[in-house]
């Protein structure tokens, strides 16, 4: 009788793969947040009534509504998955669980979205900068996506892991866009009155937006470098303390 097991994770240090669900502590906070976030944002959606939308769809673009309900709706699809998909004890105990949400992530998720989210940067209601950077992030995002797919059809799955990383960060970065809003509305001391000028609403959004994705991408290309080089510092300095330990016992 032959039995097959799954190859341990590369991208995983021996000592995180046989770490218990309970041992991502990240976990928990992170889907925390991700349902917090849906169950505000998603509701006034489902009516598909446009009265009851957070931004107002602009004259004389009608697609606007829909393509943002569409957008709104899978981008909701690619946040559940995407939370299963980054927790390193599922993708190990579950593979072909991971390799199908991974499916639904990448064409029930994020690519629908991203594409959705390209038609509602044309009328965007708050002015050019902002309308600029919810562009690039929809390109970017379809682009790390695209590419983490390929990579996994390829079968380079370190690769594939690196691109859905950045895809990730992409992912949530709707949720930082928020933080951002609300830190730069109430750092800028302006009154109720003031923050409802056009030009003011315009600056903040333009710094919300730019900020809500840059940070989180720049986050996760830190953490894409700095990891390896922790690794190798963990495994030069065991080597050290094997070959200092086998000279003592001479």
């Amino acid at each position: 009788m032959v039995t097959t097991s799954t190859p341990p994770d590369p991208d995983q240090p021996p000592a995180s793969r046989g770490r218990r669900w309970w041992q991502r502590p990240w976990m928990v906070p992170l889907a925390g947040l991700a349902l917090i976030f849906l169950a505000f944002s998603v509701p006034p959606y489902t009516t598909l009534n446009p009265n009851l939308s957070r931004i107002a769809p602009p004259e004389g673009f009608p697609p606007y509504y829909p393509a943002l309900v569409c957008h709104v709706m899978f981008a909701t699809v690619a946040m559940l998955t995407c939370t299963m998909q980054v927790w390193p004890w599922f993708r190990g105990r579950f593979p072909i669980a991971h390799r199908r949400i991974g499916r639904v992530y990448v064409f029930g998720g994020a690519l629908p979205a991203a594409v959705s989210a390209l038609i509602i940067t044309v009328p965007m209601p708050f002015g050019p900068v902002a309308g600029a950077s919810a562009l690039m992030l929809a390109i970017l995002w379809l682009i790390c996506t695209i590419t983490g797919f390929r990579m996994a059809r390829q079968r380079r799955f370190t690769d594939h892991r690196r691109w859905m990383i950045r895809s990730f960060a992409l992912t949530f970065s709707i949720i930082t866009n928020r933080f951002w809003g609300i830190a730069l509305a109430v750092g800028s001391g302006q009154s109720p009155e003031q923050f409802a000028d056009p030009a003011s609403v315009q600056t903040i959004a333009g710094m919300t937006t730019w900020l809500g994705w840059t940070i989180p991408l720049l986050v996760a290309e830190w953490w894409l470098v700095e990891r390896p080089r922790v690794r190798t510092r963990q495994v030069t300095h065991r080597g050290q303390d094997h070959r200092g330990a086998m000279n003592a016992r001479r």
